[in-house]
């Protein structure tokens, strides 16, 4: 599959597609067939330093443009999303190897929904004056925003920034992950199209350690939103706090799935292999700690397993394909790696393994461990692969020590047929979201972790409040 031919994979910065700074160039590698398929500008600090200088000379008419004005221009980008939708949905599944279904179902409609959501919002008073007594409380756009964003649902998360940012009247430098750009270049002609004044919206390709880096530390920049690895949140807050400037962080994962007692068993281990392994097990929200009571424990193994066998890594772009591969070769060996871990650690491979899928394509062959314990590496770092771990408990409480047992707190799920129960046990999770007997992603529902998983919120009217600065007039 090659890329898209109309795909402009310049920098776009002051409303023109830009040459770089520098001739250094980053291929972008088709995951399934290993093939180079297009080649990305190696963005400079340079490029960084002229693209925030464009978005912060557009700030001051932007966020003066009437909120009319500025949703209309959102409803332009969202009307190109929706226009080409099956151009998104085969770059995606070039670049990061997803599936062309679920790219069809999920990436591609999740982002036209997070947009439409804030739009909704919005038109309901999100950004509306309110009175406190003798004060007005108003809120304004913060100002320029760098919108760093990761490879796997790179999409969702470009639109779950630069939509609510754009709306709110804030300017926008969007640095989208090097390993999968050519959706970022789609947007990019998507919001040229929408007509939006010259440094509004500014694409500059290139590395974390460059561009980014340059990003977080430009005193022009007023808010970092990043979404990606907890290591890197780390450094980015790091160096977004030398100039104060706002931060929201969108990190990793180890989500716990609770399986109570009185739970249809089948239906909840079905359930969660099928998060654990949705993208091709690249979600930070993934389902990947399966939590059974401990006489159970050998069932549920049983269940996972048949389960996990009708995940057969595969062609993504065809429709029947459920798994694709990892998205680069890096880091399939980093799976890899965590699966020969699990086996040294003492866990029983019950399915799958470390051994390579014959043939080109970095796949990972979908796995399942039974007796996980809840000191092992498996149970407490993100894998970021189609990895799940059983973990046995002895009772409910137990249960919820170990789902809150990491440094992680980004989403769960709990089953049981006591829907009450099954709530009040969602209640004393520590997670940003938890779905109760399979309830669906809802993408006007806040996004977000506690602990390490980050902080700041994305979607729907709280998404779009991370954008604002909260100001109080008295009379």
């Amino acid at each position: 599959m090659a890329a898209p031919t109309q795909v402009r994979t310049a920098h776009y910065i002051g409303g023109t597609f830009a040459e770089p700074d520098g001739a250094e160039r980053i291929d972008v590698v088709n995951p399934a067939t290993e093939e180079v398929l297009a080649a990305v500008p190696a963005g400079t600090a340079a490029d960084a330093d002229h693209a925030v200088r464009a978005a912060a000379e557009a700030f001051p008419a932007w966020s003066a443009t009437p909120l009319a004005d500025r949703v209309a221009a959102v409803e332009r980008i969202n009307e190109g999303l929706r226009a080409r939708a099956a151009e998104l949905a085969s770059t995606i599944t070039a670049e990061v190897g997803t599936p062309i279904t679920f790219a069809t179902k999920v990436q591609v409609t999740n982002p036209v929904g997070i947009t439409a959501g804030v739009l909704d919002e919005v038109d309901q008073g999100a950004l509306d004056p309110v009175t406190v007594g003798n004060s007005t409380i108003v809120r304004d756009p913060i100002g320029v925003v760098a919108a760093i964003t990761p490879w796997n649902f790179p999409l969702q998360q470009m639109v779950a920034k630069v939509t609510p940012a754009l709306v709110a009247g804030c300017t926008v430098v969007l640095k989208p992950s090097e390993v999968a750009p050519l959706t970022a270049a789609l947007l990019a002609s998507i919001i040229d199209e929408a007509g939006l004044p010259a440094g509004v919206f500014n694409l500059v390709h290139g590395t974390g350690p460059v561009v980014g880096e340059a990003l977080a530390a430009h005193p022009l920049v007023d808010m970092v939103s990043f979404t990606g690895s907890t290591r890197a949140g780390r450094r980015v807050a790091a160096v977004g706090a030398e100039t104060v400037k706002r931060v929201a962080l969108e990190l990793g994962g180890k989500s716990a799935s609770v399986v109570l007692d009185d739970a249809d068993l089948t239906r909840a281990v079905k359930i969660t292999v099928a998060n654990c392994y949705m993208n091709n097990g690249q979600a930070c929200s993934a389902l990947t700690r399966l939590l059974v009571p401990a006489d159970r424990h050998d069932e549920a193994v049983e269940v996972a397993v048949a389960a996990a066998a009708k995940y057969q890594p595969g062609d993504p772009t065809l429709e029947t394909t459920r798994i694709g591969p990892s998205v680069s070769s890096a880091q399939r060996d980093r799976v890899v790696d965590y699966i020969r871990t699990g086996v040294a650690e003492g866990a029983t491979l019950a399915h799958g393994g470390p051994e390579p899928v014959e043939g080109k394509g970095f796949f990972v062959r979908p796995t399942v461990f039974g007796n996980v314990r809840e000191d092992m590496t498996i149970a407490q770092e993100e894998i970021f692969g189609p990895v799940l771990c059983v973990l046995p408990y002895t009772d409910e409480d137990d249960a919820i020590r170990i789902a809150n047992g990491t440094q992680y707190g980004l989403a769960a799920g709990v089953f049981g047929a006591d829907a009450d129960r099954a709530y009040a046990v969602a209640g004393r999770l520590r997670a940003g979201q938890v779905d109760v007997n399979g309830g669906l992603f809802n993408t006007k529902a806040p996004f977000g972790g506690y602990k390490q998983s980050g902080n700041g919120r994305e979607f729907g009217r709280y998404g779009l409040e991370e954008f604002t600065e909260l100001k109080s007039i008295q009379r």
